[in-house]
This record gives structure tokens, sequence and C-alpha cells, in this order.
């Protein structure tokens, strides 16, 4: 397939789905206020809100990875869209916190294949050397859907009111199913994995089995996870409570963080094609980005100064470099396991986000709310705390990594 063309047919269309899932996943950050005023959530509310949409999208994970291997990205997809566009409507109608909840399950499940099967379109269409930098290329878009998120969707909230604004939202994630389904190649019958389901699913047992699946999944899942949970959620109370900026500060510093989201994306795509080019074992690229953005949440959590905004901009660089790892997954799995390794990473990814986004704001509720604003060192224990765990799983990574794994080996 030429460059143009991969672009056009798996590259753009399945990046617009991501760009959505992303939108929607970050959007609760800039209408916690509108929420708090019209459903009445407490912290703990907000966070179970917000983190229902990644329960939905992590308890997804293994049927979608043997879907994926099975039916291909393209028909998977589409199919998925549309449950994220009715999830979408229903959050607009939301009169009570079950019924958002409810809104962003549906939402998160159908998501649930924004990035992997966007994965498992790269891996069946582009250049096995270059499979990280079309990773890197797709999950730009994701960065612009966080961009989206912040100062234009508060201009829009603004505007038209956070209703209106879920079910103009809806409207599009369906066109964006639409452009899958009608764009994106068939997949020819042996880029598809063969047999029934419990082939299938024998083929997760397997990854599940691997040891070296084991020795890099906690420090992913920490990673990934933490920064998903802190970007979509977290980052905006503690820039209004702990930094003391107003509404449209905040909103200007997520997009700032959105924008350093989409450069390190592409950073880790160029290290990627770079490291492949020279021979350079992929998760080493992936400790040096792990220890930076370690580096940078301790900073926040121990309120070093200044400016704070700075740490939470490498944060924000750093917390996705590590999706480098889901294309040393690929190469040693192979491509028809891919779907499947790469999605039992992503479980691990979603669930570890829910429970530290969940775990925050029960955290902050220890404290008394002043003014609707926590106290700074309440979030110093929250963020210590995952500071923390992210120390562990970099230790059991470093003590359990195999020391020379080969592709494909874990076919």
């Amino acid at each position: 397939m030429s460059p143009w063309r991969l672009w056009a047919a798996v590259i753009a269309p399945f990046g617009l789905g991501y760009f959505m899932s992303y939108l929607l996943r970050a959007v609760n950050a800039v209408v916690v206020a509108d929420l708090e005023r019209d459903v009445g959530v407490t912290a703990e509310g907000l966070g179970l809100i917000t983190a229902a949409y990644l329960f939905g999208f992590g308890a997804f994970q293994l049927p979608l990875g043997a879907l994926l291997d099975r039916f291909g990205p393209r028909r998977v997809q589409a199919c998925l869209l549309m449950v994220s566009a009715a999830g979408s409507l229903l959050f607009a109608i939301g009169e009570s916190a079950d019924m958002l909840i409810v809104a962003r399950l549906l939402i998160g499940l159908g998501f649930a294949g924004g990035l992997m099967a966007s994965f498992k379109a790269v891996v069946l269409w582009a250049p096995p050397g270059r499979v990280p930098l079309f990773n890197s290329l797709v999950m730009v878009f994701g960065g612009f859907g966080v961009l989206a998120a912040t100062a234009p969707a508060h201009m829009a909230v603004a505007a038209w009111g956070w209703r209106e604004v879920f079910t103009g939202l809806g409207g599009a994630i369906a066109l964006a199913a639409a452009a899958i389904f009608l764009l994106a190649p068939r997949e020819r019958s042996n880029m598809l994995s063969k047999g029934g389901f419990r082939t299938q699913f024998a083929g997760i047992a397997r990854v599940y089995r691997n040891r070296v699946f084991w020795s890099l999944a906690p420090i992913i899942a920490g990673t990934c996870g933490g920064h998903i949970a802190l970007q979509t959620l977290w980052a905006a109370p503690w820039l209004r409570d702990v930094g003391g900026l107003g509404p449209e500060q905040v909103a200007s510093t997520l997009s700032l963080m959105a924008v350093a989201f989409i450069a390190g994306i592409l950073l880790a795509g160029v290290l990627g094609d770079w490291a492949n080019r020279r021979g350079i074992p992929l998760m080493t690229v992936v400790e040096v980005i792990v220890a930076v953005c370690l580096a940078s949440l301790l900073a926040i959590a121990l309120g070093l100064w200044p400016p704070a905004t700075a740490f939470w901009v490498v944060f924000a660089m750093t917390g996705q470099m590590t999706i480098l790892s889901y294309a040393y997954l690929s190469a040693y799995f192979g491509s028809v396991l891919a779907g499947r390794a790469n999605t039992a990473l992503n479980l691990l990814v979603f669930l570890g986000a829910f429970a530290i986004q969940y775990a925050i704001g029960g955290l902050l509720d220890f404290w008394t709310a002043v003014n609707g604003r926590y106290p700074q060192e309440a979030y110093q224990a929250a963020l210590g705390g995952l500071v923390g765990l992210q120390l562990l799983a970099w230790a059991w990574y470093r003590l359990s990594r195999p020391r020379q794994v080969a592709a494909g080996q874990g076919r």
C-alpha cells in the first residue's frame, strides 16, 4: 500500500475515531462545574462518573482483542463507535449521577477499540519497520482530541451548554463510524485469525501466561494509567486548588498540556523509528521515558516551584510515550496475535486508570473542601501514593525483565 493510500484509508479514518475517543475521555475536565451545579455530584461522584468511561473501556478489552484478530478492525470499530454515539446522546439528557454513569459506561465501551483497532490496522497495512511511527501518527489524532477538550470545549460549553455539546458529539461520532466503514480497506482472509471464540480466547490465555508480558505490564499500566487519570480529570482541579488558577487559566494550561501530549507522541514515533534503524531495543527507550515521567510527577507531588505548570507539561508530554511498548508486543507476539496482545495490556492500563482516577477522588474527600477547593496536602497524599506505586512497578520491571527477546518469539 502506498504511503498516501495508507494515510487516507487507514491513518486518517481510524485517527478520526481515536480523536473522538480522547475528546470524550477528557471533556469532563472542563464541565466539572456544570456537573456539580446541575447534577450535584461530590468529588467522589465526579471521579466515578468520569472513571465509568475507563471501566467500560477496560472491561471490553479482552473480547475486543479476539474480535479484532478474528473479524478485522474495520467492521469492529465502526460498530463500536455507534455504541459511543448512543452513550453521548444519553449523557446529554442525563438528569442524575446514575444516568450519567451508565452513559459514560456506554461511551467507554464504544471507544474500547479507539486505539487498539487503529494499532491492529497499522500492523496489517503498514511496513513492519515503520509500525512505531505510524502508531504515533494515529495517536497524534488523540492528542488533538485532548486539545479540543480544553479551551475549544470550554468555549463551546459556555456558548451552547454542556447538554447541547454532548448531543453534537454524538452525531460527530456516528460520522466517524461511517468514515471507517466506507474508507478503510477490507481485510483479506489470510490477515485474520482462524477458528471460533474458544481458539481466540486461547490466544489471550497464551499472552497472559507469558513472562515477557508480565515483566512490562505493571510499569506501562502505572505510567499510562496514571497519566490518563490525571490529564483527563484531576489535573484541572489541582491547577485550580493548588495552582490558584482561574477557569480560563486552567483551560489554557490544559491546552498547553494537550500540545505537549501531541509533541510527546510524535517524539515517541521518531524515537521508535530511530531505535529500530539502529538496533536499539524499544524497551530501552521506554525505560528512559518512564524515568522522566516519574520525575515530573514526583516534582508535582512535592510541590516544587517554579512553576508547577512546567512539570505538568513534562508529565503530559511523556505520560503516553510508552505506547512504544505496544509496537514491541506486536512484534514479539506476531501480527495474528497482535490485537489480543495489545488489548491484554490495554485492559490493565485502563483498569489502572479507572482505579487511580476513582481513588484520587476518594482520597480528596478525606479532607474538607473550603469553598469547593481541596488543600494542597490532600493532593500531595494522592499523588505521593501514585508515585510510590509507580516506583514499585519500576522495581518489578528491572528485576523481572528478560535479557534478550526476539521478534515473533511470543507466538
